[in-house]
Formats: structure tokens, sequence, C-alpha cells
């Protein structure tokens, strides 16, 4: 479950964040934690781009064994259902929103790497689906990432609301429960599928493509972010080979994917749907023309210029 989205922040107090710096830490240690050992259900709202869409959820921590459903009450039906963060079965939209790589798991949060790119603060308690909640708020160093208002759960440190802004103020995304019980685990009829939710196929054949880590990299990249993962694949429809590379600050995330364009006349683009961008620009190489696109939640500033940095290795090692 995505948990991380924010508010206005009313720093009121430049000075006074570091008296609560530590008190934040915590809190997002026991967030980290919280989703790997807290069994719950509920219904949350989410609002991207002025749009609202209502959501129930059921999240069973079980043996070692997280497995959670999730389904919308509203618009077209859609549904998704993961275990240990893979995805077992999809329907609707979700389809192409929802990723079966490990990659796409829960993570914990390492709250002393945080502190070297957001201030983080406790900044005041509030209330929400009926829960007292601690507002802790992320605030990016500099430029190249989002900020962050979380209302953490006092008992169990869920994230009961969460919200997103640009460097403007602007609301990006908001996730906010309206109800959630953590008294009772969700039973096995509660966690079971519908009969439109797809399985997903999980393939365990390997390519013998060379890695993409090996082929790319990034003459720029904004401080903290680290390459966490990178595969080679075909695209089904142009049958021509897919590089992907992947990285992570430790709470935002972008995939930079790079594809020849077989010398088809394609345009560049320049998106974003809420804090989600994909930029995408021509990079001439020793192999002839390729397709850089960079997807992730981080303002659009930043995509273009990690597009603009990526460089071949091949072309590095030329004399």
């Amino acid at each position: 479950m995505r948990a991380i989205p924010l508010l206005t922040l009313l720093l009121s107090s430049w000075f006074a964040l570091p008296a609560h710096a530590d008190e934040a830490q915590d809190w997002l240690i026991r967030l980290g934690r919280a989703e790997q050992q807290q069994s719950f259900e509920g219904t949350f709202v989410y609002e991207r781009n002025g749009s609202f869409s209502t959501h129930d959820i059921w999240h069973r921590v079980q043996d070692g064994h997280v497995r959670e459903r999730l389904l919308q009450l509203d618009g077209s039906a859609q549904e998704a259902v993961r275990v240990d963060g893979r995805t077992q079965c999809v329907s609707g939209a979700l389809v192409a929103g929802l990723s079966n790589s490990p990659d796409a798991s829960s993570r914990a949060f390492d709250p002393q790497k945080l502190t070297q790119l957001y201030e983080l603060a406790v900044i005041g308690k509030s209330r929400v689906a009926g829960r007292n909640a601690v507002i802790v708020s992320i605030r990016p160093r500099d430029q190249y990432r989002y900020g962050f208002e979380l209302h953490l759960d006092r008992e169990t440190a869920l994230p009961l609301k969460s919200l997103l802004l640009n460097d403007q103020g602007q609301l990006l995304e908001r996730f906010q429960f309206t109800r959630l019980e953590t008294s009772v685990a969700p039973s096995d009829h509660d966690l079971q599928p519908s009969n439109e939710c797809s399985p997903v196929a999980v393939s365990t054949r390997k390519e013998p493509d060379m890695p993409a880590a090996q082929a790319w990299h990034l003459d720029w990249l904004p401080t903290g972010f680290q390459q966490i993962s990178s595969n080679t694949r075909k695209n089904p429809q142009t049958k021509s080979t897919v590089d992907s590379l992947m990285y992570d600050d430790g709470l935002a995330r972008f995939s930079v994917f790079l594809e020849s364009t077989n010398d088809a006349d394609v345009n560049e683009t320049r998106t974003q749907v809420g804090p989600t961008v994909a930029v995408s620009r021509r990079l001439n190489t020793v192999e002839g023309e390729m397709m850089v696109t960079v997807v992730g939640e981080i303002p659009i500033g930043t995509a273009e210029r990690i597009a603009l940095s990526l460089r071949s290795e091949k072309a590095a090692a030329k004399p």
C-alpha cells in the first residue's frame, strides 16, 4: 500500500525543527515496520489531479507473510491482490499501475539517510477517521524531490492521511482513511479475489541480454538517489530491446527506460498527472538513435535533467 503523499506545511519556525527531528525519526521507523506487522482493513479516499476515488483495503500479516486486497468502490471495477509485494491478480486500469517486481514491495525507512535529504519534524497532532494522529513533516532540502506530510495513527503508526505538495505549495496527491479497523485481522473471505481479478503470470525465464547497468549510466543524479535495480527485456509490440534502471533515495523513486527508435518518427514528450511525470528525449548513441524516458514521482525539471544526462558506456569507453 502506498503510504507517502502531503498538505501545506505550516513550518512556522525554521529553528524549531531540529528539536523534533529525533521524535520524527522514531515515528518513521515505526511506520516502516507497521505494514509488515499490523493487520487492518478500512476504506480510504485517493485524490490526484482533481479527481477522487474511494477504495476498500484488506491487509493481513500472518506467519511472516503479508497478503493484501485492494478494491475500488466507484467508477469502473478495479481490484488487485498482492502477497509479499507481488501482484497475484489484477483487474481494470490497475493492470497498468501495479508491478509484479519484488522491488515494488514495502520498504523500511532509513531515517539516518533521510535526514541528509529531508528536514524531519513532528509539527502537531490531528484526528483522522476517528483516530488520534501525530503529524510528521518531511521537507526536502533541495528542489529535486517532493516533500510530504504524514498523519500517523498514534496507536499503530499506520498512515491515516498522507499529502504531497510541490515546491509552490500545490497539492499533488492526497491519501486519507475514512474508516480503519485494526483490532481484527481480515478473513480468508475478505482476501478472496472476485472472478474478474485476472491472475498475473510470473516468468522465471532469464533473458541472456547484457544487464542494463553495464550499458548505461547517468552523468547527473540528485544527491541521495542510488540505482537499486536494472533489467533488459523485449518490447512485445516493437520487438526491440528495452533497458530499464530504477533509482531510489529512501523515499522517492523513478525509473529510466531506453529503447531504440528503429528510425521511426517518434515524438519527445513532457507530461505530468498529479505527482507522476513522464519525460521522453531522443539520445544519439554509437548504436543509433534511442528514446530515453524518465517516469516517477519527482519534479518535472528533475526528470528532464536526468533524461539529458544519460550516457552509453560504449560511448564513454570510445577513445
